[in-house]
């Protein structure tokens, strides 16, 4: 069993002003005179694509940014038209993985592919913030593979998205390619990812495919990126859709005004940088008159939050998606006026009691890299998704009878 290292040319940058070198990324330009003021972080963001806020904000914080001339260690300074803005992007630094004895919920494996019902809050793989405790951890120690060492803020999709969120924060997406100039040289050219194909967000439930030698990422890889892994999603949402079940062909941009958001993007607005994006839905259950439902859904495509921003732009977010607007105060201004009194105080409680976005990867079908057989597995949502469906089923059918 052995996991697999690549390398490969970078991807240039994106602006003819922005250089790479080993040390990171430098800029410098002028703000546009009569421009209006902004931050100094908001307005680098602007100008440097695929570089986290949080990183170009440690620049700053090092003293890496220089505004005419002087040193700003400030995020949250002013800049205005005409000044003259200079920053080095700081160096990435490798991360380690190391191998860490930990629960995994395994579906399925063999000498190929493994197959694991990923649990809400884990993170998939080692970040800043997350060195410990993530998928690849566990990975590494059930497969008796020693310490890794590979690049910071790979760039994974299913064709060039990638997450600018400091925990990696993306729905489900495939491992495609990563930036020299995010990484550099020498930290490009000891990349190791230890068999992760796809991810789901952190708060996601759900089962996730994990590759074991190099035929079965790149074969996998290619499913992906062909859209021919059969994925379902289950979900609770506020509200119901109407119709009760269709197909959402929306793009999804990055929210100018929340870098960790995702918005979808139709009409006259379709002029910012997007992604094709399509989903499937279905309502399977709805509860309280319309207040929520059991919705699955079937992706075509696998963007950075689709399900939740494609929930969003239909009206239902996800219950428990404070990020995407499924807040608990917007959950039970739906649910309240159509339940008794009696009912609001089990409503509050069951409500107060999401910690995440109520998201699950239910099933997942792929063709086996070496065998060719078509493979499904499906695995029910965990307790915390479960016992929400259950107490809003119960208060449902109480509410029916009365």
């Amino acid at each position: 069993m052995q996991f697999f290292s690549r390398s490969g040319p970078g991807l240039a940058s994106s602006s003819s002003e922005i250089t790479a070198n080993h040390a990171g990324v430098r800029l410098e330009e002028r703000v546009e005179v009569g421009a209006e003021k902004t931050r100094i972080d908001s307005w680098i963001s602007s100008r440097i694509r695929g570089v986290s806020r949080a990183r170009i904000q440690s620049s700053i914080r090092s003293g890496l940014v220089a505004v005419n001339g002087r040193t700003v260690n400030k995020v949250s300074h002013i800049i205005k038209g005409g000044d003259m803005v200079s920053c080095m992007i700081s160096k990435l630094q490798p991360l380690k993985a190391e191998p860490e004895d930990m629960p995994l919920d395994i579906v399925y494996e063999d000498e190929h592919v493994l197959v694991v019902n990923k649990p809400a809050h884990m993170v998939v793989h080692p970040a800043p913030g997350n060195a410990n405790g993530t998928l690849v951890n566990a990975i590494l120690h059930h497969c008796r593979l020693p310490i890794r060492a590979f690049a910071n803020n790979i760039q994974i999709s299913d064709t060039e998205e990638c997450s600018e969120s400091s925990d990696s924060d993306i729905e489900e997406v495939c491992v495609d390619q990563c930036s020299m100039e995010e990484v550099g040289v020498e930290n490009y050219e000891a990349l190791v990812r230890p068999g992760i194909v796809h991810r789901l967000d952190k708060g996601t439930s759900g089962l996730l495919v994990v590759a074991k030698d190099d035929h079965s990422h790149a074969h996998l890889a290619e499913q992906f990126k062909k859209h021919t892994i059969h994925r379902v999603y289950m979900s609770l949402t506020s509200g119901v859709p109407n119709p009760s079940y269709g197909r959402i062909e929306i793009p999804i941009a990055r929210d100018s005004n929340n870098r960790i958001r995702m918005v979808a993007v139709s009409g006259l607005n379709n002029s910012r940088h997007t992604r094709y994006a399509a989903s499937r839905y279905k309502v399977i259950e709805d509860f309280m008159g319309g207040g929520a439902a059991l919705v699955q859904w079937r992706l075509e495509t696998g963007r950075t939050h689709q399900i939740r921003a494609h929930a969003k732009y239909l009206g239902i977010p996800l219950l428990g998606d404070e990020v995407y607007g499924g807040t608990k105060d917007m959950v039970l201004s739906l649910l309240r006026p159509r339940t008794p009194p009696t009912y609001h105080g089990h409503l509050s409680n069951i409500i107060s009691k999401l910690q995440r976005p109520c998201l699950h990867a239910f099933s997942i079908g792929f063709k086996h890299p070496h065998t060719g057989e078509f493979l499904r597995f499906s695995c029910p949502p965990p307790d915390d998704f479960s016992e929400v469906l259950d107490q809003l089923r119960s208060i449902s059918d109480c509410c029916a009878k009365i």
